[in-house]
């Protein structure tokens, strides 16, 4: 049992808003094992936390590990939807170890973080889609910064980058802000009673206020739910008391509803770990607790909102059965709980990494063990929906050019904001840019293809 596991946009995640897709009677859930790390010299090995894994503008997906690589100090890579997997960076002690995964930016780079390195601290660093050294926008300098980040930072709606770090040994963690040019802000030092140790991205909620969670402190000293400005005003929303969950690994989501939805690692009523509701105000519900058993336990990756208004979630392990299992399942708003795949035996498991929904409709995901190798796993899960298109930056001007992910776009012949035509610029099959028009009011964006007609995944918000 792995109860105590505590050791030491980028796509712009704004409300996200339900489509029609696939009924699932009749579709059974499919997991398909897509690649095996390890299998090669120079892979990527054993992925942990709850890293981002983020689809680039080319289709492809692309995230991190902090195991193996040609020094054995990490990597990030690529992997193709079909399981065509190559290494874009071999990360080395000067560049420190990366365990956040990758967010896409709307200039196309692939934003994350390391801890260690030259400064002791870590780096808030940018990459290529087609690889090569990382650009290190700062070196966290383990001091006043607390450096040590275990998550990417988002792109938040005034284009600059928003983070977190966990502290250093004795440290309890901060809030930051980085420029796209480099400039470094620490908006928030957690003090123990108002959260301690932060591993998860911020959201960007629809009040321009971010939104996290820490694993530790609070009044319990078993994390808590918080909301900061901008600015750097810091509120704490909700503390965890253990029959409510406790350590929150993960990050939260805002779903369509608007309320915040995350997991706990632990606690709730077998100590499995809970599934959880919280309004913007800070109204805080149990929507499910882990039964340790056929539930799965020990949640260590973040909700994922799909196209058919459900979430999605892995669970790290199942509590009677020891480490190297796990389970991925669904819940609905209303907390229907249902169990979609259980990993088996000690060679097969332990999925900490958040889920991915690609524009094909699959969901993505990744193991820590299991595999030809025992050094993780790449997979899908099909659950029978739809492909739709993913907004690179989910709120925007009038006049402002917007990046849009999805496939089939060469024969695109119209894009539209709620209904508004837009000028549009099809860049590849699988991005291309819109122009939100004059006139256009927050709503879905939707891109007729020769193949039909794709619906955003997410509203897009038209700003002042």
């Amino acid at each position: 049992m792995r109860n105590n596991l505590f050791s030491s946009g980028c796509v712009t995640t704004l409300i996200g808003l339900s489509i029609a897709a696939a009924s699932l009677v009749g579709h059974a859930q499919t997991v398909k094992v897509l690649y095996n790390f390890g299998s090669k010299t120079g892979d990527p090995q054993k992925p942990l936390y709850s890293g981002i894994i983020a689809q680039g503008r080319d289709g492809n997906l692309y995230s991190t590990a902090q195991q193996g690589g040609a020094g054995g100090g990490g990597a990030a890579f690529r992997i193709t939807p079909t399981g065509m997997e190559m290494v874009l960076h071999n990360f080395d002690g000067n560049d420190g170890i990366p365990w956040s995964g990758l967010t896409l930016g709307p200039d196309g780079w692939l934003y994350g973080t390391t801890e260690g390195g030259t400064t002791g601290g870590g780096t808030v660093f940018k990459l290529s889609e087609k690889g090569g050294n990382p650009t290190v926008l700062h070196g966290l300098n383990g001091s006043d910064e607390e450096g040590v980040s275990q998550a990417p930072p988002i792109c938040a709606a005034d284009g600059n980058f928003y983070g977190t770090t966990f502290g250093l040994f004795g440290q309890d963690g901060t809030v930051y802000k980085v420029t796209p040019s480099g400039k470094f802000t620490t908006l928030h030092t957690f003090h123990n009673t108002d959260g301690k140790n932060s591993s998860s991205p911020l959201v960007q909620g629809t009040d321009g206020n971010f939104y996290g969670t820490t694993v530790l402190g609070g009044a319990n000293f078993l994390g808590v739910v918080f909301k900061i400005t901008p600015a750097g005003t810091y509120t704490v929303l909700h503390s965890f008391d253990g029959t409510n969950g406790s350590e929150p690994w993960s990050g939260l989501i805002q779903a369509s509803d608007e309320n915040f939805y995350g997991t706990t690692y632990t606690g709730g009523a077998t100590n499995s770990g809970v599934i959880f509701k919280m309004t913007p105000a800070g109204k805080f519900a149990v929507l499910h607790s882990m039964n340790g058993t056929t539930d799965g336990a020990y949640p260590f990756a973040a909700l994922v909102e799909a196209t058919d208004g459900n979430f999605y979630g892995a669970n790290s392990d199942v509590a009677t059965a020891g480490a190297g299992t796990g389970t991925l399942f669904r819940i609905t708003p209303t907390g229907h709980f249902k169990a979609l795949y259980t990993f088996s035996g000690n060679r097969h498991g332990e999925p900490f990494i958040t889920l991915v929904q690609h524009t094909n409709g699959k969901f993505y995901g990744e193991t820590e063990f299991g595999g030809t190798a025992n050094a993780g796993k790449f997979y899908s899960l099909d659950v029978g929906l739809k492909p739709f298109v993913a907004l690179v930056s989910s709120s925007g001007k009038v006049g402002k050019s917007i990046g849009i992910l999805g496939q089939g776009f060469k024969g695109t012949t119209s894009v539209s904001f709620n209904g508004t035509a837009a000028t549009f610029k099809v860049s590849s099959d699988t991005y291309l840019t819109a122009m939100v028009p004059p006139g256009a009011i927050s709503g879905r964006v939707i891109v007729v293809t020769s193949g039909g007609k794709l619906t955003s995944n997410k509203v897009f918000r038209v700003t002042p």
